[in-house]
């Protein structure tokens, strides 16, 4: 485990301690349940989508996947299919029919096959994002079930892990600057 993932297991750890701390003084039981099972699989989902990415963008680097900024990626390619956005301006052919062939062509060249949309959505299907999330809708379905959802707790909760995520992140790289 490398320095920035103890940093935030830590930054979650001694948050998730004083959430528990001062919601078991100052609020009833059900406070305290919403923000210890809200904070904690979000916690989970959060950490789960970390070590995900980690192993997609290692096993890309492993096998020399690397993308530049030059190329296209994944999200222009689906926003902007026709590239109507673009920056360069082209020209416009002189014959339709030799047009409608060339961008026949450039769509077919853009297929993808099912490896490659595999491929690009390890990281969304992971079985430690399936299952954190799985268990963030289970914990929400048992609170409502039972009549003990406080969705004020429980949002704030849910919203702390993200952003005590980023603010150690943040932290840490600006010390690496």
């Amino acid at each position: 485990m490398n320095g920035t993932n103890r940093k935030v297991i830590s930054a979650l750890l001694v948050a998730d301690g004083v959430l528990l701390v001062v919601s078991g003084l100052f609020f009833d039981e059900t406070v305290l349940l919403n923000t210890q099972i809200g904070f904690l699989t979000s916690a989970l989902v959060m950490l789960a989508s970390m070590k995900s990415y980690r192993r997609m963008v290692e096993a890309r680097v492993e096998n020399e996947m690397i993308t530049t900024d030059i190329d296209k990626d994944v999200i222009d390619r689906l926003e902007d299919p026709h590239d109507l956005y673009s920056e360069e301006i082209k020209e416009e052919p002189e014959d339709i029919r030799s047009a409608i062939k060339e961008e026949k062509a450039r769509l077919k060249a853009n297929r993808r096959s099912l490896f490659e949309v595999l491929r690009d959505t390890k990281a969304a299907l992971s079985f430690y994002r399936i299952g954190a999330y799985v268990l963030l809708i289970l914990g929400f379905m048992y609170l409502n079930r039972h009549g003990m959802l406080h969705l004020l707790s429980y949002l704030l909760s849910l919203g702390l892990p993200p952003f005590l995520m980023v603010w150690v992140m943040l932290r840490d790289s600006s010390k690496n600057v």
